[in-house]
């Protein structure tokens, strides 16, 4: 294995465990975990959460800070997750009326989480 491909290793597992610590908090939240790492026409949404209210997208982003861990969200990266959500609504059943919001999840080097809810109307 080369360097690159032990610290890729790395980046993969340290990612999957943010994701797994996410999904947690907001199932201790009440929300149900529809999908994990869903693929659509943009790009790969971490997460899907359901609630009574609605469905949520979530945005894991695992840094030594939340600081560090927010600034590595940009506007391109959010345009392809909200038109891979546009693509999950077609099979939900009120489609583009669905109530949505776009969350940001944080996670520091010490595996606290910082959620942020309706994350991409801040930027």
């Amino acid at each position: 294995m080369t360097p690159r491909s032990v610290r890729s290793s790395v980046s993969y597992h340290a990612g999957q465990a943010a994701e797994h610590q996410v999904a947690s908090e907001y199932e201790r939240r009440g929300y149900i975990i529809v999908h994990r790492r869903w693929r659509g026409v943009g790009g790969e949404i971490d997460l899907i959460a359901r609630n009574d209210e609605g469905l949520v997208f979530i945005e894991v982003k695992k840094s030594t800070s939340f600081e560090k861990a927010a600034a590595r969200i940009n506007r391109r990266q959010m345009d392809r997750i909200c038109a891979s959500a546009g693509q999950f609504l077609e099979n939900e059943p009120n489609g583009q009326l669905t109530n949505v919001r776009f969350d940001a999840a944080l996670v520091d080097a010490s595996c606290a989480v910082q959620i942020i809810e309706n994350a991409f109307d801040q930027v």
